[in-house]
Order: C-alpha cells, then structure tokens, then sequence
C-alpha cells in the first residue's frame, strides 16, 4: 500500500508540472457530420413513401399543398416529389457517401435513389430525358434544367463508385439538353421541352456544369467544347457589370433583372472547373469576380461590421456554396463560406420544428417553424452539414 500511494503522489506531481490540463477541442467536422446524418433519416424517416419507393413533396402534409415551380404557375402537391426535390435527396446521397467512413453505409440509399430517379426518365418521346413527374403516373412536362440536374447527379455517383452506367445515364441526359439548343438569342436552351418564351440561367449555367463534369471523368473534348459554348452564352446575355447573373432572357432580348444565388453558384463553379481545366486565367478572374459580386449581392452590413448571408431559397444558397467551395480549394479564403455557415447553424439553433426539420428561409420565426417542410430544403441541409463536416476535416489536420 505505501509503494502504491508513492507512486500515485509520484504521478500527480508530473501532472502538476505539466501545467494545466488542456480542454479538448471540440471537432467541427464530427458536429456537422453528426447534423447531416440527423436531418438525412429524419427526412427518410418521415418523407418516404414506401409503397413507390419515393418521397413525398413536404412533411407533415395533407396533400393539398400548392406548388408553384411550373411554367403552367400552381400546380397541387401529388403522391410523390416532383422530380427538383427528389433530386436534392440524390445530392445529399452522393456527399455522405463521399465523407471519409460513410460510404459503406450510404452506398445501399444511392441504389435506392438511383431506382427513384429511373421512375422520372421518360422513353416514350425522344430522345431520352427526365419529365418533371415519373412516368408511372402520367405524361408531364421535360425541364432542361432538371435534367441538368440529373446529369450532375449521375456524374456526383460515378466520382463515388466508378460505375460506367452513371456516366451511359448522363451522356445520355446531356444529349437531351443540347435538343433544346437553338441559335435564337445567339444559343442557348429554354426553360422546358417545348416553349420557346425564355432562356434562363437555371438551365443554361446547369448545363454548363453537366457538360463540363462529364469532360472531367471523360477527357471527352465534345463536352468540354459545350461546358465552354453554354458558359459563354450565360456571361454574354445574363451577366451584370458586378459578375452576377439575372434569372432569364426572354426572346425579344429583353433581360429579367431577378436574381437569384443559385444561378451566381453554377456559374461560379463553371468558371472555376474551366479554369482549372485549361489553365486560362481569364476563368479565375471571373470566378472571383462572380465570388465578391454574388456576395455583395446576397448579403447585408452588419451593425457592427461584416456583412450577414441573406438565405433566398436553401437549395439556391447550396447551389452557391458548391462554386465558393470550388473557389476556396484555390484561393483558401473562408469568408464566403463562412457567411453561409453561420447563417446555417443559426437556423439550426433557432430555426427547427418539432421533428428537427429547418425553416424554408433559415428564419426563426414560429409561423415559418410550424408550416410543413419541403423536401429540397430539408434534403439541401443535409448537402450542406456534409461539405461543412469535410471541410472542416481538413482544417482540423491541417
């Protein structure tokens, strides 16, 4: 007992002089991660719809919800998503699997959402391309830039798997995009299949980025040439003197001033991927430009200095993040990303209903925390908790 108590004095003394024990640090990266995970099967938890394998547009919902993302204005919410919030479930996906120590677990949701997907690609008109509402159900209308989305996706799952179908799928979208392509306005597509009123961002700086991920798994010079044509349409017809990109132009040239992040976020990771894929400094200069622009734009001063991220859609603002993400693995400047990632934890904090789903604005507001939710920006909360979690796994070894 002596010799024990010896040795026990003998090891406090060596902690004493060590100095004062350090608080551990809390990790980020593992906080996020642990978000993303949260939100992600409280959505598959709560907007599954088993019986298609799909989800449904919002939660808790009645089915009477009206939808107002058409040419055709408001539509009524159905059994299932439309094709857009689906989609954002399928970018979620394609993050957590990309997150060190996650893929074995969310490899099994990507199969599922890859089944989910299948049941919007249409074959009865041609070519091949993804209506707004899956097939099974009825004929609906073929948006371009919801197919750029999937184009995008499929290209996000290769990069995770190295599956040579994913690549097949997206050619395949891709060729769809270009049937819209016209010489009216100088190129460009419209909206959807089959109108011929407008040329918007949405479409265009999507395709601009389906094109130009294809080349990076390909090398295929093809889409490189029309990731470049699509990128020099958007910065010749859409582009403001401040970088930042209007909504739409209509067919008698006159340009839509209504702005929107995303819209600034595609093209803003296009230049960055054209740069990056030719080495012409032009593109990094506009990347920067349409950085501090989009910025400028999209947030307001402080009152006691900085500037506070103004959330117009979540989905768009993750849009944007994407391209300040791209640009931060150059330029390694935090600021933007950070303006977004306080506004995100903050609606954390403040901004979650009773089932931990998150306001459509980031706002705090009980009218805004007790309406139903809607699945694309649940699904674009959980994108975003997973950038942040590898992001600031990287910080954290660094």
């Amino acid at each position: 007992m002596k010799a024990t108590s010896k040795y026990i004095a003998a090891a406090v003394l060596l902690c004493l002089s060590a100095g004062p024990v350090k608080a551990q640090k809390t990790s980020l990266s593992k906080e996020y991660l642990k978000r993303a995970e949260t939100i992600y099967h409280t959505i598959w938890k709560n907007y599954r719809v088993h019986e298609y394998k799909l989800f449904s547009e919002h939660f808790p919902s009645n089915g009477k919800g009206s939808l107002t993302y058409f040419q055709e204005g408001a539509v009524s919410e159905k059994e299932v998503s439309y094709l857009w919030p689906y989609s954002g479930m399928f970018a979620a996906t394609n993050m957590l699997i990309g997150t060190p120590g996650q893929r074995k677990e969310y490899l099994p949701f990507l199969d599922s959402l890859v089944t989910g997907i299948e049941q919007y690609r249409d074959t009865t008109r041609k070519p091949v391309g993804y209506q707004a509402y899956p097939a099974r159900f009825e004929k609906v209308d073929r948006y371009y830039d919801d197919n750029g989305l999937v184009c995008i996706d499929y290209m996000e799952s290769y990069k995770n798997t190295r599956n040579p179908i994913y690549v097949a799928r997206a050619r395949e979208v891709f060729e769809f995009i270009l049937s819209g392509w016209d010489d009216k306005l100088g190129g460009g597509v419209t909206w959807l299949e089959g109108h011929r009123d407008q040329k918007p961002a949405c479409s265009n700086g999507m395709a601009a980025l389906s094109a130009l991920k294809i080349y990076e798994a390909t090398k295929d010079p093809y889409y490189l040439e029309w990731g470049t044509r699509f990128y020099t349409w958007m910065h010749d017809n859409l582009r403001d003197s401040a970088g930042v990109y209007a909504n739409d132009k209509k067919m008698d040239g006159t340009v839509n001033p209504t702005y929107y992040t995303y819209n600034s976020g595609s093209m803003l990771e296009a230049s960055v991927l054209l740069y990056r894929f030719t080495g012409d400094q032009k593109y990094l200069d506009e990347a920067r430009i349409i950085a501090a622009g989009a910025f400028n734009r999209f947030s307001t001063p402080k009152p006691g200095g900085g500037r506070e991220f103004a959330v117009d859609l979540p989905w768009f603002t993750t849009v944007l993040f994407r391209g300040y993400e791209s640009l931060y693995e150059i330029d390694s400047d935090y600021r933007y990303l950070a303006a977004i990632e306080e506004k995100l934890n903050d609606a954390w904090k403040h901004g979650r209903d009773q089932y931990g789903l998150v306001t459509y604005n980031w706002s705090s507001s009980p009218e805004e925390i007790a309406k139903p939710k809607w699945l694309l920006n649940e699904a674009c909360v959980a994108e975003l908790y997973a950038r942040l979690s590898n992001l600031h796994r990287k910080k954290e070894r660094s």
